[in-house]
């Protein structure tokens, strides 16, 4: 009973623990230098992620339903010894870590709030003390005070939600790890076990129940699909006097082409998807879209659940077995390349109707690059004069795999196309870039205006990085290679007191420059 006179402290349910909540935010102020912050102590603790409520979404990508699940405690530890059987890597992560502190200021989150639980190690250990206290022999014998561990309790649940959705899965810490630990790994474990346990993100899952059961990421119906590259197609004729065609379920072209579903109508996004279109069309090579496999982009990846992503994988291989292609390229989007050069075999191959010398798909980057080398294209760097262009190497392109055929064609070849593009082309400081790139600040589920706090908060690195180049040599185009990255962006830049206009993806700039007409050494 309460004493006379105080009021009996109600419980705080999970519910609160891990309620959204409105909140404001500015830009950090723009120095040019990315400096290590005092630690602030629970500085990003309110930054949500909202809650899926769409039961039979939910439903369908086979999670419970009601929100967290009574006997949650139970199921949880199964589905954590579970992730730490099936999945070799992230035992041996929760083991080899010494705590030593090269990740430290190496995560655009914890650079931009302080906040010690988003230093990569420190963000890693509200797993590792979990798996200390229940999957260790002197976890189990001992208890939480002599192992440094935890017991589950709402509390820590709260913690995991928070900060395990506070992570852009970018890898940049893994760059700078003397034992290779891929903290992304531990973040995609953990939001698995949250799933399983009725604690599923909102904008993530959304997007991911669309691209299984629609086809593409914003729910578009094939003849919206169609509806929308029509107008491209003709926007392109009016352009140009050409009749630049866009082709779509066309059966026997040589190359299916996929790309994100922002492309067919979004700025900055779309101006890529007319470069793409003249490229072909120069190149006089038959391709084809898809309305079944509408969506190149694959928010699977992001929760390390592999039945989702190869749902979705699976579309892009049907349409293009039933087509009947050669082989499959894929456009500007960061996780559907790295999902399509390094999963898709193990997913949903081999793909043994492909021409064998495109086993892979390729990058729209790498097969434009080898157009120009040919001297199939002809471009005109003048026409994009007005512009002194600098390159954000997106980080699942850059930490992803290798791109046409060499160790480093991820950062040379996007690079090759955009200097045959432009006279005037300056690299952002060296460890800013290539695997030391920093990350967007809203990959990996993060982009929804939900999370727009911690979204501001992590650009502050990329951002700093082109302010150097602004200020040393007039830079005034950022080219990007990345759906969610010029989504990002194109909102980050006026926050940071800069033109939206100055970000666009490398094919804008192909699309300007690009000169119809006869081939050059063909």
């Amino acid at each position: 009973m309460a004493e006379t006179g105080k009021l009996e402290a109600k419980p705080v349910s999970f519910e609160d623990l891990i309620k959204w909540e409105k909140i404001k935010y500015e830009a950090p102020e723009l120095t040019g230098k990315i400096e290590t912050p005092c630690i602030k102590e629970n500085a990003s603790l309110s930054y949500k992620a909202q809650l899926y409520k769409g039961k039979d979404a939910i439903a369908r990508l086979g999670y419970p339903t009601e929100g967290l699940i009574p006997n949650w405690k139970e199921k949880f530890l199964e589905k954590m010894d579970e992730m730490l059987k099936k999945y070799r890597s992230v035992r041996l992560f929760m083991d080899i870590c010494v705590r030593c502190g090269a990740c430290t200021n190496k995560c655009h989150y914890y650079l931009g709030t302080g906040d010690p639980n988003n230093m990569p190690v420190a963000r890693a250990e509200l797993m590792r003390k979990i798996y200390r206290r229940y999957f260790t022999p002197q976890g189990k014998l001992l208890g939480k005070k002599l192992t440094n561990s935890e017991d589950l309790t709402e509390e820590m649940l709260a913690l995991w939600y928070t900060y395990f959705y506070q992570c852009s899965e970018c890898r940049r810490c893994s760059v700078y790890c003397p034992y290779g630990i891929d903290t992304a790994e531990i973040t995609m474990a953990a939001r698995e076990i949250m799933n399983s346990i009725g604690i599923v993100q909102k904008y993530m899952h959304e997007i991911v129940d669309k691209a299984q059961y629609i086809g593409n990421n914003l729910g578009m119906i094939p003849d919206a699909v169609r509806n929308a590259i029509e107008f491209v197609e003709t926007d392109l004729q009016e352009q140009t006097g050409l009749d630049i065609k866009i082709p779509i379920d066309q059966k026997g072209a040589e190359i299916l082409f996929v790309t994100p579903s922002a492309d067919f109508f979004a700025s900055p996004h779309i101006e890529s998807l007319y470069g793409y279109a003249k490229v072909f069309h120069q190149a006089g090579i038959s391709w084809t879209m898809s309305t079944y496999a509408s969506e190149g982009g694959n928010f699977g990846l992001f929760v390390h659940n592999y039945n989702n992503m190869k749902i979705i994988n699976k579309r892009i291989w049907d349409a293009s077995r039933e087509l009947g292609v050669k082989r499959v390229v894929g456009g500007e989007c960061g996780h559907m390349w790295r999902v399509l050069s390094s999963y898709s075999n193990t997913l949903n191959g081999p793909f043994d109707w492909l021409n064998p010398k495109y086993s892979i798909p390729q990058h729209i980057c790498e097969f434009t690059l080898d157009l120009i080398n040919k001297g199939a294209l002809k471009l005109d760097k003048s026409a994009n004069d007005e512009f002194t262009v600098t390159f954000h190497d997106s980080c699942q392109v850059a930490r992803g795999m290798e791109m046409g055929g060499t160790a480093s064609g991820q950062y040379e070849i996007p690079r090759a196309v955009i200097k045959a593009c432009v006279n005037k082309f300056v690299d952002m400081p060296e460890n800013t870039i290539k695997e030391k790139t920093f990350c967007c600040g809203a990959g990996q589920g993060l982009l929804g205006d939900d999370m727009l706090p911690i979204r501001v908060k992590g650009a502050m690195p990329r951002m700093q990085a082109v302010k150097v180049v602004k200020d040393s040599h007039g830079v005034n185009f950022l080219a990007l290679i990345c759906a969610i990255c010029k989504a990002q962006m194109s909102k980050m830049f006026p926050t940071y007191g800069y033109p939206m206009e100055e970000v666009g993806g490398i094919h804008q700039l192909v699309s300007r420059a690009i000169v119809f007409g006869a081939k050059e050494g063909i």
